[in-house]
């Protein structure tokens, strides 16, 4: 029997693995830092983790990009990843980061409208065309948000131009078989229904599932998976296996304003 656990632990196969929290909370103060334009902690709600920064370019904004953290929906907030910002807001994007209430404390379904809100109240701030991109489990809440079920008002809906799942988990189901469920506390129904690749799409955007290379296999997988059942119903589909990364590292190249992946997420290729 396939060991589940193992499928999804990356920490365990990337050597340091511990010590890289504190380094991406590091850098990231560093970047705010030295930010001109900042705006913290602007609530989309009551809850104490609803809340999202926001990261303004020099000059006129070219639109809206949401950026949603992973961590299996039970670790992180959003001053760990603000560096991140840095590739799109150098192309004159406004990057609004959101934390979200984590598991146990609220379930993966209450943390999916919890980002249908907090986009809402990113759009209703800045003007323009949307772009959403999110990492491992922000994967899983970005694609959420283009289903056939998706909570957005078609104004705010209409507006994304495209999205940017890397590493996401569109398939819910086998989390049941670890020791993470112990957490999430997620039944069958509610796996299916947070599943992105066993809903239809709303619309016809596109959407890119980008996964380094050097990832557990089941995040390829999980990729691959999205990639073809959504390409069946005429979305815009792109996988892209980011060759010699690893579920960390993939991220990275966002910070670079010249990177292959930061044009795919502001649309420039």
């Amino acid at each position: 029997m396939r060991d589940w656990d193992d499928a999804y632990a990356n920490s365990a196969h990337i050597p340091g693995s511990d010590k890289m929290p504190a380094q991406w909370a590091e850098r990231a103060a560093a970047y705010r830092a030295g930010l001109k334009s900042f705006r913290p902690d602007i609530a989309y709600g009551s809850g104490e983790r609803q809340r999202f920064d926001l990261i303004l370019p020099e000059g006129d904004s070219k639109g809206l990009v949401v950026f949603v953290h992973g961590g299996y929906w039970m670790r992180f907030d959003k001053s760990t990843w603000t560096d991140l910002a840095e590739g799109a807001r150098h192309h004159g994007w406004t990057v609004a980061l959101p934390s979200y209430t984590l598991t146990p404390v609220a379930r993966i379904s209450d943390i999916t409208a919890e980002m249908t809100a907090a986009i809402a109240k990113a759009a209703s701030l800045v003007a323009g065309p949307i772009r959403l991109a999110g990492h491992s489990a922000g994967g899983h809440l970005v694609t959420r948000m283009l289903c056939d079920d998706s909570r957005l008002e078609p104004a705010v809906f209409n507006r994304i131009a495209g999205t940017l799942s890397i590493s996401g988990l569109h398939d819910l189901r086998p989390l049941l078989k670890t020791k993470m469920n112990e957490t999430l506390r997620m039944t069958m129904e509610e796996a299916t229904l947070e599943s992105a690749a066993l809903h239809l799409p709303r619309g016809h955007s596109p959407v890119t599932a980008w996964v380094g290379g050097s990832e557990r296999p089941e995040f390829i997988r999980q990729s691959d998976l999205f990639a073809n059942v959504w390409t069946g119903f005429d979305v815009p589909t792109r996988l892209v296996v980011d060759p010699g990364l690893n579920h960390f590292t993939v991220i990275d190249a966002l910070k670079d304003p010249s990177s292959p992946i930061t044009a795919r997420l502001i649309g420039l290729d």
